[in-house]
């Protein structure tokens, strides 16, 4: 995964990060040891995750912000933008913010696992989440609800609140789905692959969030 801070990571590290998130992107985080953990990444002392990051559950809470840290810088950058420009005028704006910034997360030749993690880790254990987001890495995230309030002035709070939980489960569920079948190289995925899959998925979203 593509990391934000100049501080380079040694390759030990970062193996047993990549390949932990690959575990509990396949199997959930209560079906995975730190020994298996250590296996995966081939390291022979099975205290590799306690030695380098304390606990399983510190080295979690690494991952969450590592991904969201990028996802939140490239939303932010795009919503910069956009205001600078005079403020979104369309939902279908604000859904691409939401949806892009969080694919291609992985790095080069690398196989994209953060949504499958996240989406797995929020199913059964959300307060680690949130705690690990500190209220700092989500601020894009926010600031694109706040907008779609505003586009949605026809909606009470209550409905928005609603279709904004909503939303929240979509997008996870879907581009979990879609790193999972891409990442099937037993066969070919045209669906997922298509370029153009992604933006008909904004388009369902958008009319999910504008339907009256």
């Amino acid at each position: 995964m593509t990391r934000l801070s100049s501080k380079v990571p040694s390759p030990s590290v970062e193996r047993l990060k990549g390949e932990a998130q690959r575990l509990f992107a396949n199997r959930g985080i209560d079906g995975v040891t730190v020994r298996d953990i250590a296996k995966a990444a081939g390291q022979k002392n099975p205290a590799a995750v306690g030695y380098h990051f304390g606990s399983k559950e510190a080295l979690i809470r690494e991952l969450i912000v590592d991904g969201a840290k990028i996802i939140d810088a490239r939303r932010n950058a795009q919503l910069d933008a956009l205001e600078a420009d005079g403020g979104p005028t369309r939902i279908s704006q604000i859904v691409n913010i939401l949806i892009y910034p969080s694919v291609n997360l992985a790095a080069d030749g690398e196989t994209d696992t953060y949504n499958r993690f996240l989406h797995m880790l929020t199913m059964s254990h959300r307060a680690l989440f949130d705690d690990a987001l500190e209220g700092r890495w989500n601020s894009g995230y926010q600031r694109c609800l706040e907008h779609l309030r505003i586009l949605m002035p026809s909606q009470s709070r209550t409905i928005q609140n609603q279709r904004f939980i909503f939303l929240e489960s979509y997008l996870g569920g879907v581009l979990s789905a879609r790193e999972t079948r891409l990442g099937d190289t037993s066969r070919a995925h045209a669906t997922w692959s298509d370029a153009s899959t992604l933006a008909h998925f904004a388009a369902t979203v958008t009319w999910m969030l504008e339907m009256e």
